[in-house]
């Protein structure tokens, strides 16, 4: 009976180890699961871009000065109104303007007088010459007598001709004295809206040491955008490309249709360069170029000081095949590239593709498979695809 039961023991031993047996060999002859990350194939647009930070400003501003000193009597804009060209803007006191046209005046209707009364003399002395000249001529007059006929004459002639002169300076006094006259009446040279009052009535404004800014009138319904495109960037960028932006309060609202206008030659830099020393400095910042473009701006969302985010389009390409970059494997001569794809049996398939324009986000594929198809971007236990227990096959 023992020896039964032993018997017994023996062989479920040796049936559960053949089972451990069996199981390990299954377990160590199978090939380890791999999955992958993957991505469809698509249609859609795609392009490759410049970014660059943008300031708006206004397509003209002038900045409307005094010609002449004085106090502000009467300011005749507020900020935000819309004025047109000739519109009255702001009045100085004339008081010294009016003075000096009057003096001016007076004194070029003092040197008329003179000249008039001059000329009447002239009359006399021209008589006094001709009838000593008649005298002498027939014997009976003395040469002592024509001489001092004929200097007095030449005399009263010079004076005159200076006087004349003298007129002319005086004219000249008056029609400046009108001109300063009229320039304490600050008209708006262009059609535009106010876009800074930098003054007060009452204030004393100096045009003898710089020109007092009255106010300023700005163009709003176009604006022009300045966007600093980088030193790296700026090779790569031409006059006439195509360019958009968006803003801070409508970052949905893509405004484009819009060209590149000209990129300065220079930096910003170059207008605070004063010696060649300082531009050869060891501390060395980024360097800027700016690009320009404008843009329609009939509702005046867009205001002077904003912030744009400008994209400078250098290629782009409608309704073509594209896949995440990072699926690129490889990458060949000729734009040609190798890239994984997973079929319906959950293996890779090794393909060779020609690439198109790539933005480093998604890239285009010109040829070498279909839309639908599943690119593979990784593995998701981080296993390089190269290494995998399959080799892909390679499909062309």
């Amino acid at each position: 009976m023992l020896k039964s039961i032993k018997i017994k023991y023996i062989v479920i031993a040796i049936i559960c180890f053949a089972i451990t047996c069996i199981a390990y060999l299954m377990i160590s002859n199978s090939e380890p699961t791999v999955n992958y990350i993957t991505s469809a194939v698509t249609r859609g647009n795609i392009e490759k871009t410049v970014l660059a930070d943008g300031t708006i400003s206004a397509f003209k501003q002038v900045n409307v000065g005094a010609q002449v000193s004085g106090q502000i009597k009467k300011l005749y804009v507020e900020l935000g109104d819309e004025v047109k060209q000739g519109d009255m803007i702001a009045e100085i006191d004339d008081l010294k303007q009016s003075n000096d046209l009057k003096q001016s005046e007076a004194s070029l209707n003092s040197l008329e007088a003179q000249r008039e009364a001059k000329k009447a003399r002239l009359i006399n002395y021209q008589l006094t010459y001709d009838r000593q000249r008649k005298l002498v001529n027939k014997g009976v007059g003395i040469q002592s007598d024509l001489d001092t006929a004929k200097a007095e004459l030449d005399a009263i002639k010079a004076d005159i001709a200076a006087l004349s002169a003298d007129i002319v300076k005086a004219q000249v006094a008056v029609d400046t004295a009108k001109v300063n006259l009229g320039y304490t009446k600050i008209r708006s040279p262009i059609d535009g809206v106010i876009v800074a009052i930098p003054v007060n009535e009452g204030q004393t404004v100096n045009s003898v040491q710089s020109a007092p800014t009255i106010v300023k009138v700005a163009q709003l319904d176009k604006m022009t955008i300045e966007a600093q495109i980088s030193e790296a960037d700026v090779i790569n960028v031409k006059k006439g490309m195509p360019v958009y932006f968006t803003i801070l309060g409508q970052p949905n609202r893509r405004f484009d249709g819009l060209m590149l206008r000209a990129i300065e030659p220079a930096p910003d830099s170059i207008n605070t360069e004063t010696t060649l020393s300082s531009s050869s400095s060891t501390t060395k910042s980024a360097i800027y170029y700016n690009g320009l473009f404008d843009v329609d701006n009939p509702n005046h969302v867009l205001r002077i000081s904003m912030t744009a985010q400008v994209y400078i389009v250098l290629s782009e390409a409608k309704n073509v095949l594209t896949i995440p970059s990072q699926a690129v494997q490889k990458k060949l001569d000729n734009n040609k590239a190798i890239i994984y794809l997973l079929n319906k049996r959950q293996e890779i398939e090794e393909h060779q593709v020609t690439l198109g324009i790539d933005n480093n986000v998604n890239v285009e594929i010109k040829s070498g498979i279909k839309e639908g198809d599943r690119v593979v971007i990784s593995g998701t236990n981080g296993a390089s695809l190269g290494n995998n227990a399959r080799t892909p096959r390679i499909r062309f």
